[in-house]
């Protein structure tokens, strides 16, 4: 991977330009504190201005707030309910079968898990908000960075062609966000930079228009981003948005009515030459140094983590945290010097039967544990029951282990090759194009990979994808997705622990499906409508 001198997630550069952008949400339009803060052109008069304004864009989706990971820059919502990768986690992973909240008093997440949720609950509200806060972040870097501005500043012409490249960046985190609330809420108001601050409540756009407008913006800006893996870890580039519109077209038929397996088809092969490849050792994606170990020639696309200089209640920090088992007391094989926080993840059966029968028993992905546990969870509150697993851990690659006391170094993975490879076997399987034989052949790749049993042709079909994507790809915000798009995250065709309220699992409405509009935005911007059910 090329290494530019991009300092993207420097303390100081976050700290500064999210002090320029530290908002409140109104109906989430985004609103600085001090709109004449960031307009200042002393502050564009400096050195690495651009530089350090996109660093504050993308630092939105690992940063809460200026005052410590306890804070939020968002009004009225506390830290881990309005960070970006833990609104992902909560609402793409608690609210499936790979994972079970034990603390059910912590505001929302009772809902959630067990899909009874309203348009009242506070984990939706924290993620409509922050995806919000992303594209009010994006338009304004692209406000303070047209032409007109450029020579206005007399920025010199060398240093133009970069400012360009971060302002298809900019557009590339705003479609991002745009993309999360389409999946997750099927309709969002619409705001571009031409549209002033504070002084306009946003159009709504049904999920067809978004997916329009997504799909619009990542081919536009395509050519002006970096050749894929020609930047530093953390930003996007074209392999970046290459995988937004795979993902998009893979599920174009939910979001949209109209499958497109074959331009999913076309992504997905662009994806496979554009020069990634899988690590050696699958667990080196989930460790403390995912940002620099051969990792990075997978993931696609992370949220860099830092438990010095960046820290937050982000998915990463939950995840090793939350994993440690109230009965194994195994802090040590996450790498962390606390005793974490007492059984907070467990797994339902119904995920542990993904792993079930020999074949797994060397699956490096395999990380569960049960030795001394009941499979089945009759009391919530009773962290000894139910199976727990150890997937992203703080220890590095070559064993060492930083004293990290709480907050995670583990980069959240969004985008991984390993889900590229499956994509390719669904989208065949789907009529997308390619041939039967690639198809296992990546599939026995990221067998082979985890030192597990290879398949031939005649295992490969939709069941066996599905739940290959829950053993390779759990824990990083795929799963309601997938469930979705399979047919089973609603309705009665799956049950799994908690669905529907109860303790063995119900059915559930097909509502389900789509998340509410918060009813906070609903009352603050009346062009926003309520999705069907609610």
């Amino acid at each position: 991977m090329k290494k530019t001198n991009y300092k993207l997630f420097s303390f100081s550069i976050l700290s500064l330009v999210l002090v320029l952008l530290t908002s409140c949400v109104d109906d989430m339009d985004i609103t600085p504190n001090d709109p004449n803060s960031f307009l200042d052109e002393d502050f564009y008069s400096q050195p690495g201005a651009y530089e350090q304004a996109i660093a504050g864009v993308y630092g939105n989706l690992q940063l809460t707030g200026l005052q410590g990971p306890g804070s939020s820059n968002i009004t009225g919502l506390d830290a881990g309910t309005s960070q970006y990768g833990r609104g992902l986690m909560n609402l793409q992973t608690f609210s499936t079968d790979e994972a079970i909240w034990s603390y059910e008093n912590d505001p929302g997440i009772r809902e959630i898990q067990r899909k009874t949720w309203s348009s009242l609950n506070p984990i939706l509200l924290g993620m409509f908000s922050r995806t919000m806060v992303s594209v009010a972040f994006a338009n304004e870097f692209l406000r303070q960075s047209t032409d007109d501005l450029l020579n206005q500043r007399n920025v010199p012409e060398a240093e133009r062609p970069e400012i360009a490249q971060y302002r298809a960046e900019a557009r590339f985190l705003r479609a991002l966000a745009y993309y999360h609330l389409m999946d997750l809420f099927g309709k969002a108001p619409y705001y571009d930079e031409t549209i002033p601050v504070g002084s306009f409540r946003g159009e709504e756009m049904n999920r067809q228009e978004i997916f329009e407008f997504v799909e619009a913006e990542l081919l536009d800006i395509m050519d002006d981003m970096a050749a894929p893996r020609n930047v530093d870890f953390g930003r996007a580039d074209q392999g970046t948005a290459m995988m937004v519109l795979a993902k998009m077209y893979l599920n174009a038929e939910v979001y949209t009515g109209t499958p497109r397996y074959t331009e999913a088809m076309d992504y997905i092969e662009m994806l496979l030459g554009s020069g990634y490849s899988l690590a050696n050792d699958y667990h080196n994606n989930f460790r403390g140094d995912n940002s620099t170990n051969e990792a990075t020639n997978e993931i696609i696309f992370g949220i860099p983590s830092n438990f010095e200089n960046s820290r937050s209640f982000g998915p990463t920090t939950v995840m090793t945290n939350g994993g440690v088992g109230s009965v194994e007391g195994n802090s040590n094989d996450f790498g962390l010097f606390n005793p974490g926080w007492g059984g907070a993840i467990r797994l339902t059966p119904q995920f542990v039967e993904k792993f079930d029968g020999p074949e797994f028993e060397n699956d490096a992905r395999n990380t569960i544990i049960g030795e001394d546990r009941p499979l089945v969870i009759t009391n919530m509150s009773n962290q000894s029951e139910g199976y727990v697993l150890v997937k992203y851990t703080n220890i590095n690659s070559d064993g060492s282990n930083p004293e990290v006391d709480t907050f995670s170094n583990v980069a959240f993975p969004m985008f991984r090759l390993a889900d590229v490879y499956l994509m390719y076997a669904e989208a065949h399987l789907r009529g997308g194009g390619g041939s039967i034989g690639e198809a296992v052949g990546l599939i026995n790749e990221l067998r082979l990979r985890a030192g597990g049993q290879t398949i031939s042709e005649g295992d490969l079909n939709l069941d066996f994808i599905l739940d290959e994507r829950a053993r390779e790809l759990h824990w990083e915000s795929h799963r309601r997705q997938d469930l979705i798009r399979f047919g089973k995250f609603s309705g009665g065709q799956y049950i799994w622990q908690f669905k529907g309220g109860a303790a063995s699992g119900l059915p559930t409405s097909s509502i389900r499906n789509l998340y509410p509009i918060p009813s906070q935005s609903l009352s603050t911007n009346q062009n926003l409508t309520q999705n069907p059910g609610y």
